[in-house]
């Protein structure tokens, strides 16, 4: 991984800029963007658009990361494409870069009318961050942590929310409409700030009225949200979790501050937000005749909105935690949140990267080690009790493919 923009920027102009070939919905955040821009591309589709869909990571097929028209791209146009990058494009193309630039070039080719693009980490230097002018930009959301600790990629990003939030407001583009949900107050002043420095209109998810000057409100409440011009919309998501509310306004927001670019119906936004799927957050599956909770929660704000998200569903009886994380994860915080919720523990050790070591998570909660996703769910449900399985992507994706007998590329953890 090596972050920068002048190497994307070289490759698109060697293919003749794939990257300004169509309306571009551009969604940064902590979490949630997923969710976010799955919603905003079925309310395209519903809009009777052709779109593409990019975003990171995978669940098990890297073609899932390439969408088009909400089916993952096939694998002869997929390889072609990154064919022409690996032989044409800058010759220390990172891999990320590489991804990036072959969807462009696929998404061009499948003459696609609208593109959903999902920030891969963090936003000013992430390679998705060489369109010029997008319909629309918006951040879903950024870390909190814990008392200032534990955010996501410090490393990378910055140490305080303030830092980050910076990186992630770096897609507002002048001119351009930047839709933000709910913020913290330091994140917030940092927004409004990159807003007003590029003459960015600027839309806020607020559930009371916005009196902030230079601001736009989308002011949600139960039932839906109330956009700018004095109309409706529905918000009935599909998606499970009571956050899934605000990324449904975010979604509103986003192509309602976009309508200049593709004009889209209210109906058909709600349409969208109550169709849209996003796999393996809160998903609810059956397996044996037993119930199972797949979440890709993998930082410590995501394990709050999970618990959130439980304590919604009333869960009677016994509870069973499947928890794995990768090393450079928050783990210990994440498992400490999460244990005392739970009746007995399951360990898993994700592939991909380096994992959290489970004689490490054993330490923090007593537990059970599985040694592949088969093992941990045969552990997890042997007595019938509910299971919840969270700290890792890479580790929802692989029992997924366990629980519905899905094909799964081999791992990669880029």
């Amino acid at each position: 991984m090596v972050l920068g923009l002048e190497r994307m920027r070289s490759g698109c102009a060697t293919f003749g800029h794939p990257e300004r070939e169509f309306p571009v919905f551009h969604v940064a955040g902590t979490n949630g963007k997923g969710s976010v821009s799955a919603m905003i591309e079925r309310a395209l589709r519903a809009a009777g658009k052709r779109t593409g869909l990019f975003t990171s990571p995978h669940l098990c097929r890297w073609n899932e990361r390439v969408a088009i028209n909400g089916e993952p791209i096939e694998d002869g146009p997929f390889e072609a494409a990154l064919d022409r990058v690996l032989a044409s494009g800058p010759a220390d193309f990172t891999f990320f870069e590489t991804l990036t630039l072959a969807a462009f070039l696929a998404f061009r080719e499948a003459k696609v009318e609208a593109l959903v693009l999902e920030v891969g980490l963090g936003g000013r230097l992430d390679a998705t961050n060489v369109v010029p002018e997008p319909a629309a930009t918006a951040i879903t959301s950024i870390a909190r942590g814990l008392g200032g600790r534990y955010l996501e990629h410090e490393k990378l990003l910055g140490s305080t929310v303030a830092e980050i939030a910076a990186e992630k407001a770096a897609i507002f583009k002048p001119r351009v409409p930047a839709v933000v949900g709910p913020l913290d107050e330091a994140a917030l002043q940092v927004a409004r700030a990159a807003a007003k420095a590029v003459d960015a209109p600027l839309f806020e998810v607020v559930t009371a009225p916005n009196t902030v000057p230079g601001t736009t409100a989308l002011l949600l409440d139960h039932e839906g949200v109330l956009l700018p011009d004095g109309t409706r919309c529905e918000l009935r998501p599909r998606l499970v979790g009571e956050h899934q509310r605000y990324n449904a306004a975010v979604a509103a927001g986003v192509l309602y501050a976009g309508r200049h670019a593709l004009l889209i119906s209210n109906a058909q936004i709600a349409e969208g937000v109550a169709k849209a799927e996003w796999p393996g957050r809160m998903e609810l599956v059956r397996h044996h005749g037993r119930d199972v909770l797949l979440d890709g929660a993998h930082n410590v704000d995501g394990v709050r909105v999970l618990l959130e998200g439980l304590e919604a569903l009333a869960v009677k009886g016994p509870k069973v935690l499947l928890f794995g994380a990768l090393a450079d994860k928050a783990f210990e915080p994440m498992l400490r949140l999460l244990a005392p919720h739970f009746d007995r523990c399951v360990f898993l050790a994700p592939e991909g990267r380096p994992a959290a070591p489970l004689a490490e998570l054993s330490a923090i909660a007593p537990g059970e080690h599985a040694d592949s996703a088969a093992h941990a769910l045969a552990l997890a449900t042997r007595d019938g009790a509910f299971v919840v399985a969270a700290g890792s992507i890479y580790m929802i994706g692989a029992l997924r493919a366990e629980l519905f007998g899905l094909q799964r590329d081999p791992v990669l953890g880029l």
